[in-house]
Order: C-alpha cells, then sequence, then structure tokens
C-alpha cells in the first residue's frame, strides 16, 4: 500500500503534515512489534520510512514555493 509521490502532491500542506504524524505512529507501532517478534512482514518497516520520506520531500517542495 505504498504511497504515489503524485497522489502526496494533491493534498494540501495540513493534510500532509497529518499523513506524516499518522506515518510515524505506524512506524513506532511496527518497530515496537519487530520487537517483541509479533511482526509478520518486516519489509513494512521499510515501506512506511519512505512515505515518510515522500511525505517530508514533498512538504519542503511545497515551502520552497
Amino acid at each position: 500500500m505504498k504511497m504515489k509521490a503524485n497522489e502526496i502532491r494533491k493534498m494540501s500542506a495540513t493534510e500532509l503534515e497529518s499523513k506524516l504524524v499518522d506515518l510515524k505512529k505506524d512506524l513506532f507501532n511496527l518497530r515496537l512489534q519487530h520487537a517483541t517478534n509479533q511482526l509478520d512482514n518486516p519489509i513494512r518497516i521499510a515501506e512506511v520510512r519512505k512515505d515518510i520520506a515522500r511525505v517530508k520531500t514533498i512538504l519542503r517542495e511545497q515551502q520552497g514555493r
């Protein structure tokens, strides 16, 4: 369920900020599950980290305008 850059670009800055908070919560929960050996798909951690990077990149681009 990877996010696409063009989908992210359609969001407003406030939507991106809230999405970033949600993704960070997801990442925390995934790390917690991984530490307790309850995580089924460890690749999901990398996907969430890349989604966070995408959102941050788009936010920086919008701030530059």
